[in-house]
């Protein structure tokens, strides 16, 4: 039973009683977040990778300027914070992700992407004074434990494959710089301003490399269809909903979209894309959740 506010006598967001739509709503992000790899590959099937990150992002910024909230206006101050954003949550991850793909199955981008708790903790730890206990030391190490069993399979494939786990590490990096940066801002300001101000300058920093790639691409119906979804839904409205679901239902129920994402992005590569994924990644994908979990409940 949902006990209630001490001073409003309302439940708290924790303590709000799920109904169907609040879980479909809750599933909604990491279903699209889930998918951002499957159309990423499809997108590189005539786009070139450099394009492909560019346009999803100004395809995002467009997208969240229709939202009245995402319009909000930003103090001066927080000038430098945005442009460290749009460099390490937009313009370089984004565009990392999509030179991976070239290399890399976008199943294993996606099951490492659920080392993405981790990372921000490692971040937080080493530059941002994070303070750390037991169980999120033991997160860690589970959580790493994952990341080399998702790895290692590909990565007896080839230079060209291990240049891709790399280049998804090193998103994954940025993603922990971001989030640990972004924290301060989103609950000063509101976390759609902040994107979209991010967004916004990410597009401007990626504009020579988003035009030099659509040089390099050729043209066609998937592609582009698969690339304007992932810009809409995958940079724009999920954010939206995520951040719905964190007001109504608290940050901790809303994180938990974030556990689907390898699913949803193993079943993608293989049903739609043919990918073969090695059973040694399966698990080690399962073993990285697990230590995410470990981590985020280690509070």
């Amino acid at each position: 039973m949902a006990t209630a506010h001490p001073t409003t006598g309302a439940p708290t967001p924790d303590e709000v009683t799920l109904r169907p739509v609040d879980w479909a709503l809750l599933a909604v992000p990491g279903l699209v977040w889930g998918s951002s790899f499957y159309l990423i590959a499809v997108g590189l099937e005539s786009f070139h990778p450099a394009f492909v990150g560019w346009v999803r992002i100004v395809i995002g910024f467009t997208v969240l300027s229709t939202v009245p909230r995402a319009r909000t206006r930003l103090p001066a101050d927080t000038r430098a914070t945005t442009a460290l954003l749009s460099v390490t949550w937009m313009a370089l991850p984004l565009s990392l992700f999509a030179f991976a793909e070239e290399r890399v199955s976008s199943s294993v981008t996606g099951m490492m992407n659920g080392l993405n708790p981790v990372t921000v903790v490692v971040v937080g730890l080493l530059a941002f004074g994070l303070r750390i206990n037991t169980g999120r030391i033991i997160g860690l190490v589970i959580g790493t434990a994952g990341g080399v069993l998702i790895a290692l399979p590909t990565m007896g494939e080839g230079s060209s494959s291990i240049a891709g786990i790399a280049m998804i590490l090193v998103a994954l990096a940025c993603y922990g710089i971001a989030i640990n940066a972004a924290g301060p801002l989103q609950r000063a300001h509101g976390a759609l301003p902040v994107i979209r101000r991010s967004l916004g300058g990410a597009a401007v920093l990626a504009l020579p490399t988003g035009l030099w790639g659509l040089t390099q691409s050729t043209f066609s119906w998937p592609s582009a269809i698969a690339t304007g979804v992932l810009g809409a839904f995958g940079t724009g409205l999920a954010y939206v909903v995520h951040l719905g679901n964190t007001g109504r239902l608290g940050s901790t129920r809303a994180s938990t979209t974030t556990y689907i994402i390898p699913a949803v992005s193993i079943v993608l590569g293989v049903v739609a894309l043919g990918e073969q994924v090695a059973a040694l990644a399966v698990v080690g994908s399962a073993v990285a959740l697990v230590g995410a979990w470990q981590v985020n409940r280690s509070t």
